[in-house]
């Protein structure tokens, strides 16, 4: 389905869990939303596992730590370790430690995992921009994060000193409903000091350097629900991804994608590592996929046959990212994607 030229296996006939040996799965909408678990998840993870797929979650929320994912990961019906687990607090410690000397102290606005991801890397976590910090550091810390806990930030960044960020999601997957997230937090001290954080989370390298460092990946396939950070990241660090629409992106969304968004195969849930993903052949009448053959005609996007929904949108993404060419869609996909069933 990506337009990308990399060469990646056959996987029209085999199992993504079988293609790849590692899947680097982001959490928040797609293996869980709001502490409970994402529809086939579980049980399409266990089958991924028993079948010898690696499983690594990679998350761009700082909040809790690796034991403590891992915890609620093995609760849910997943079972998991912390060393199963890479943070963007765990991406951004290591970050700050290549700046600063080993034993420097650091502001810390966010949670217990970003604390604790510090400590891992020999920096000692403190609150007070007069605690005489070497740096400053923001990872989401929660919906009861203090107010003022962004004026410390703000006094010690105007001070002159590093600011970093664990990630720049504006927003968070609740189970109520999408939240801010840690980049709405990090906007807060962008207003009030002017400055720029270095950030180290998804889409950007020092988390993919993370997640490699981590778990030796060697054919690893991310698998996340954001186009601005699961797939971007993946695009970035040169690997295939696969695009679930349990979480923040819809249909209409990734129709519209530009190419440094645009994944490598996309699937309702998770249920589509246990299946092969089926080629997008392009003809005189547009581009076809299992029963649907879906093409750009008088400037609307069209479908037409039947079958999968799921196969019905690959070939509406084929026919939407080759108008677009190197920009975006801007095609109205609303009839398009009603005829396929989504």
């Amino acid at each position: 389905m990506s337009q990308r030229t990399r060469t990646r296996p056959d996987t029209s006939a085999r199992a993504l869990s079988e293609a790849y040996d590692t899947a680097l799965l982001d959490l928040d909408g797609v293996v869980y939303a709001g502490g409970v678990a994402v529809a086939h998840a579980v049980d399409a993870l266990k089958v991924a596992r028993e079948g010898g797929m690696h499983l690594a979650y990679v998350t761009n929320n700082a909040l809790r730590t690796p034991d403590a994912v891992a915890e609620h990961l093995t609760e849910l019906g997943v079972p998991a370790v912390a060393s199963d687990v890479i943070t963007s607090a765990q991406a951004v410690a290591r970050l700050i430690a290549d700046q600063v000397p080993g034993g420097s102290r650091v502001l810390v606005v966010g949670g217990e995992g970003l604390r604790v991801a510090l400590r891992e890397r020999g920096l000692v976590p403190v609150e007070s921009a007069d605690d005489d910090p070497v740096a400053v550091v923001q990872g989401y810390g929660g919906p009861d994060l203090a107010w003022g806990r962004f004026a410390e930030a703000s006094y010690a960044v105007a001070r002159g000193l590093p600011w970093f960020a664990s990630n720049t999601d504006l927003t968070i997957p609740s189970a109520r409903g999408i939240a801010p997230g840690n980049g709405a937090a990090v906007e807060v001290v962008r207003i009030a000091t002017g400055a720029e954080p270095q950030v180290a989370g998804k889409p950007l390298p020092p988390m993919h350097r993370e997640t490699i460092l981590r778990t030796g990946a060697e054919r690893p396939l991310v698998v996340g629900d954001r186009l601005d950070t699961d797939i971007e990241g993946a695009n970035v660090g040169g690997v295939d991804s696969l695009l679930v629409l349990t979480g923040v992106t819809d249909a209409a969304q990734l129709l519209a994608a530009a190419p440094k968004y645009r994944p490598t195969y996309v699937d309702a849930d998770l249920r589509g590592l246990l299946t092969g993903q089926p080629e997008v052949a392009a003809g005189d009448g547009g581009f076809g996929c299992g029963g649907w053959t879906a093409a750009v005609r008088d400037g609307e996007l069209v479908a037409d046959g039947e079958g999968a929904a799921m196969d019905g949108l690959r070939a509406l993404c084929a026919a939407a990212w080759t108008y677009a060419g190197d920009g975006t869609c801007g095609l109205d996909a609303g009839k398009a994607l009603e005829r396929v069933g989504l």
